[in-house]
């Protein structure tokens, strides 16, 4: 995903932390689909980890993964990548897909799955 100028939150054009946690967010959903046929709900997360600065005109890949399950919930890791970067430096639509992807993010969290709403 895109971060865009409308994603940047400080000076400089840095991207707010919370944006890649909206983004772990839509990728447990995608998971708890997966998993159980239902959207679930996001509990908690128990660690948070921001690694190296997002900027407007980054682009960013989230992943993520079910590591538990339990009856009703779902222990879940994440991580946000940034893959392409900007280059203002040669013209306004210039970027670089990096030959190594520089990890922005690290999280864990638990979602749950209601039995009722369990489809699979």
């Amino acid at each position: 995903m895109r971060m865009s100028s409308h994603d940047a939150h400080y000076g400089g054009n840095l991207v707010d932390g919370a944006k890649m946690l909206q983004l772990f967010g839509d990728v447990a959903t995608e998971l708890l689909i997966r998993q159980d046929g239902d959207e679930g709900l996001f509990k908690a997360y128990d660690n948070v980890e921001f690694m190296a600065p997002v900027y407007a005109g980054d682009y960013i890949e989230a992943t993520g993964e079910i590591v538990n399950i339990g009856n009703t919930s779902r222990k879940m890791v994440f991580e946000a990548r940034k893959v392409i970067a900007p280059r203002p430096d040669i013209s306004p639509s210039a970027a670089d897909v990096l030959e190594e992807p520089v990890v922005v993010c690290r999280a864990s969290g638990t979602c749950v799955t209601p039995k009722s709403c369990q489809r699979k």
